[in-house]
């Protein structure tokens, strides 16, 4: 019952390589290509998915360089904005001092003046009052011609004894 007959033994071994010959000739080259078309696909998904994440690798350093330089951008943008800020807050400043020197200059010429005016006018007044109480004076003094006769020659002698000086 272990031991098969002979032959069985012998169609057996004519079927399997029989079957042998027909998975060889039909059966493997089919099963080796389909396996090498996906050995092929998995190859080619791997390089696709390495070239991918190489170039995700290059994208992220060509936005890092990016951001580093929009960040120097910024920067340099920032220090122009503030270089002008203080440019033109000294423009302001010096303007503003020009103007309250110009407008400091101006009150103190028209302060000046109106001293100067003042002055004159009471050297005017005060002439005009001398004047007035000289003469009210005179007039008391040289009511009489002889008083008048006196004190024009006390005046002659004393422009005769002035020009002698000089």
């Amino acid at each position: 019952m272990l031991t098969p007959s002979t032959g069985l033994l012998f169609w057996m071994t004519i079927t399997f390589f029989v079957v042998l010959f027909i998975l060889w000739k039909w059966g493997f080259p089919v099963i080796t290509n389909m396996v090498k078309e996906r050995k092929a696909f998995i190859d080619d998904s791997l390089r696709k998915a390495h070239e991918a994440n190489d170039k995700l690798a290059n994208i992220q350093q060509e936005g890092e360089s990016i951001l580093q330089e929009a960040r120097g951008e910024q920067a340099r943008i920032l220090k122009e904005a503030a270089d002008t800020r203080d440019t033109i807050v000294a423009k302001a400043q010096d303007k503003a001092k020009a103007d309250g020197a110009r407008i400091i200059s101006e009150a103190k010429a028209e302060a000046e003046n109106e001293r100067v005016n003042a002055m004159s006018d009471i050297r005017t007044q005060v002439a005009q009052l001398s004047v007035k109480i000289a003469e009210k004076v005179l007039r008391e003094k040289l009511s009489t011609d002889k008083a008048q006769m006196d004190f024009i020659d006390r005046l002659l002698d004393e422009v005769a004894v002035d020009n002698a000086k000089k």
